[in-house]
């Protein structure tokens, strides 16, 4: 063999040894890459209607409830905004609702759209007057305000991330709470083939992002399953364990081929506290931009 080729092949050794390590991100990588993508991915989505199909669920076995009120099932068809209040720098993410169990329940006029056509509508009194009206259609004593899918992405946000601490947890899989649980968090769109990270969070002592209606903090945990690559956010899980209240929301994304990003595509929920359980299982579909 040549000395040139000697030469040669060291050098492709060196590089073959040295490229594992240099294409390894480090943890600080992919979340920074997360917080790209999450700006980027509202901002996409924030002009884009999906319509929603959610089937909620109830039990109570309390023994102060009346029997023919221990058990409550309702399908809501809403249509579903991600838009950004005019005097706030956050996203919020509204769900407009037209059908109840199958009955019409308002003239479906598109009221989220004018949001984004009219930025004069886009204001803190309109969004809350949404947001109230749409839970009150939320079956069960459990009062609930984090049961939309994107609610999970913001904690990735570049300006929240400081309030979490995060762990690369090598092989994790997405799991369930308990073996109860399986009928609620499994479903087969949360099955990807892409390589993941999954990541660990939780939220550290202080003001937190999700607080009860009277103010109290509401400290969230949770993992996300993360391609390490590019950022993007394949499934997310919030749970939060506190006011008496054990809440899970897992959230699954796809590629939707008429927008060009991932999107949701199912979520699937469970609130416990004493007697009461209230499940959920949303699918999304129909996504439409604002024109």
């Amino acid at each position: 063999m040549s000395t040139r080729r000697l030469i040669s092949a060291a050098l492709l050794a060196g590089l073959i040894a040295a490229n594992p390590a240099a294409q390894t991100p480090s943890l600080n990588d992919v979340l920074k890459r997360s917080a790209s993508y999450v700006a980027a991915f509202h901002k996409q989505l924030s002009g884009i209607v999906a319509e929603e199909t959610y089937k909620q669920d109830a039990t109570n076995n309390a023994a102060f409830v009346n029997f023919a009120t221990s058990g409550q099932s309702r399908t809501l068809r809403s249509d579903l905004l991600l838009v950004k209040p005019a005097d706030s720098d956050r996203y919020v993410e509204l769900r407009d609702v037209f059908e109840v169990d199958g009955q019409p329940v308002r003239d479906r006029q598109a009221r989220l759209e004018g949001l984004l056509r009219d930025p004069t509508r886009n204001s803190d009194a309109q969004i809350r007057a949404i947001l109230k009206a749409s839970a009150e259609y939320n079956i069960g004593v459990i009062q609930r305000n984090i049961n939309t899918p994107v609610m999970a992405l913001q904690f990735l946000d570049a300006a929240n991330q400081r309030r979490f601490t995060f762990k690369h947890v090598e092989k994790d899989k997405p799991v369930f709470q308990s073996a109860s649980d399986r009928s609620i968090n499994e479903a087969a769109v949360f099955r990807v083939s892409t390589e993941m990270w999954a990541i660990e969070y939780r939220e550290r002592n202080g003001a937190t992002l999700i607080r009860t209606p009277d103010g109290r903090r509401m400290p969230a945990k949770g993992r996300f399953w993360i391609n390490p690559s590019n950022g993007s956010v394949l499934i997310s899980e919030l749970m939060i364990d506190s006011a008496g209240v054990l809440a899970t929301v897992t959230v699954s994304y796809q590629s939707e081929p008429l927008m060009g990003f991932l999107v949701p595509v199912e979520m699937r929920e469970s609130y416990v506290r004493r007697g009461e359980r209230i499940t959920g299982h949303a699918t999304y579909g129909k996504f439409r931009p604002i024109k």
